[in-house]
């Protein structure tokens, strides 16, 4: 399953996201929206959101640092 992080350096919660993934081995591209002008277009396209970080995850789009749904689209067992 293909994971996307559209983020900007100094954002707290987009750092968060890119450690929970780093911590459950889950492979990711980092976008940082800040640097490449058509992937926040792209972002704001599929997500209608200017805010970061958005997550993509297969055909989902998350907004923020949403851990349970996160944890859905993953499939992920928090136990």
């Amino acid at each position: 399953m293909k994971v996307k992080v559209y983020s900007t350096p100094v954002c707290p919660y987009c750092i968060m996201v890119k450690d929970f993934l780093t911590e459950h081995n889950i492979k990711f591209e980092d976008i940082d929206v800040s640097k490449d002008r058509a992937a926040a277009k792209h972002m704001i396209e599929k997500s209608g959101q200017m805010g970061v970080p958005v997550v993509e995850i297969g055909d989902k789009i998350i907004i923020g640092f949403n851990k349970p749904k996160i944890i859905e689209a993953l499939g992920i067992n928090e136990e």
